[in-house]
């Protein structure tokens, strides 16, 4: 497995996901993660919007083609891996996934993973993980401060992104080499 880790930090972007595919289709090397401070356009499963403000985690990251496995798998690990991140490093309960790809914290939403393949011709070229994550956000719009939480609003302080992305990046990689092994 290629152990070079490159990330294209950006400031906002539409989306991470999209982004990710145009730098895959451009060659971009397996373990390239692609992360936004905001985006404007982010998504999650089933075309659905995921509201993207500054504070926020934003990532997609471009897995090896050695690693492909079912997508439904992929999604259900990274949720899991987030989950375990958030409960060693914050002790912070109840956490549940919904499957395949929410994870809550106190019956709110505060990440969700989407999984797509990029495709050429008839063979996948690769799979890309997008993850967004609550983390360091105060308040949201009127529609979803029922539902939806964050790092912050649930510790009532900041988080470090850079520290919980390494430990989420590093987790999918240890838990996908055991499973191709």
């Amino acid at each position: 497995m290629n152990k070079k880790l490159t990330i294209e930090s950006f400031e906002k972007l539409p989306s991470t996901q999209a982004k990710a595919k145009e730098l895959a289709g451009k060659g971009a090397v397996p373990w390239t993660v692609i992360l936004a401070e905001e985006q404007t356009l982010g998504r999650g499963r089933k075309e659905k919007g995921w509201h993207s403000p500054k504070g926020g985690l934003y990532f997609s990251i471009i897995l090896p083609k050695s690693q492909l496995v079912d997508l439904q798998t992929l999604t259900i690990l990274a949720a899991f891996i987030i989950a375990k991140t958030i409960k060693e490093n914050f002790n912070l309960e109840p956490i549940f996934i919904k499957l395949p790809n929410d994870v809550y914290f106190n019956e709110k939403k505060a990440a969700g993973v989407m999984t797509e393949n990029v495709v050429e011709g008839k063979e996948v070229r690769c799979s890309i993980m997008g993850i967004g994550l609550n983390t360091n956000i105060d308040k949201f719009p009127p529609d979803l401060e029922k539902t939806a939480t964050s790092l912050r609003i649930e510790l009532g302080r900041e988080v470090d992104n850079k520290k919980i992305l390494v430990q989420i990046i590093k987790g999918l990689k240890e838990q996908l080499k055991t499973i191709s092994e």
